[in-house]
């Protein structure tokens, strides 16, 4: 997905024929050596409609130096790459938006900073109002997690109440991610538009053929 593309090929709000999509978020941290292969075996598994540059590091030059080698990997099989949180970086590094981490508070603002063709997304967690208030803000998409129950955090969890809701009623696309298996995609496919997949193919032994199971399991 180009550039041009992304925001324009979207999907629709979902219903019971749309399979959802593919939004891969890479490890908080890889070597760069090593894992662009990774990535490119992985991107080449399973259709994925975008990709987020999710590093922990806040090394502006191994951030950069990776943001240059996935962007080439992305680019040239057309799909969407985006950056956490580094606003400043989507330009210079010629990324296609940012992902935020704060609900809709910074939206508005980036969106008038990165223009109007600018991927914007940001995660909201449980909050039905957080990603209203992000979609009229102007984000292109929200995400709500985790979806699967775990030791992290404080607990809470996107339920499926909540994408029940969002496909009904609101028109901008959701992600869901956070704690995904085969069995809670399987069951929460009817109501999100993308599934957030990271850590649960890159733990794995072959992140290529984890990604082929749980995309499977969307359909």
């Amino acid at each position: 997905m180009s550039k041009s593309k992304a925001k324009t090929t979207a999907p629709e709000p979902v219903d019971e024929r749309i399979v959802p999509q593919i939004y891969l978020i890479t490890p908080p941290e890889f070597e760069l050596s090593v894992f662009p292969d990774i990535l490119s075996s992985a991107l080449d598994a399973a259709e994925v409609a975008c990709v987020r540059l999710a590093l922990a590091t806040v090394d502006e030059d191994r951030i950069s130096r990776a943001a240059d080698a996935l962007r080439e990997i992305c680019h040239a099989r057309d799909i969407a790459l985006v950056i956490e949180r580094h606003v400043l970086m989507v330009e210079r590094l010629g990324l296609d938006g940012v992902h935020l981490l704060d609900g809709p508070r910074s939206v508005r603002k980036v969106r008038a900073d990165l223009g109007a063709d600018a991927i914007i997304g940001t995660f909201c967690g449980a909050s039905r109002h957080d990603g209203m208030s992000a979609g009229e803000a102007g984000a292109d998409y929200v995400s709500f997690g985790p979806i699967g129950a775990g030791a992290l955090g404080d607990g809470t969890v996107a339920d499926a109440e909540l994408f029940q809701f969002w496909s009904e009623v609101i028109e901008v696309p959701c992600v869901a991610e956070g704690g995904l298996t085969e069995d809670n995609i399987r069951a929460m496919a009817p109501m999100t538009d993308f599934f957030g997949i990271g850590e649960e193919i890159w733990n794995s032994g072959d992140p290529a053929m984890k990604l082929q199971q749980l995309y499977a399991a969307m359909s």
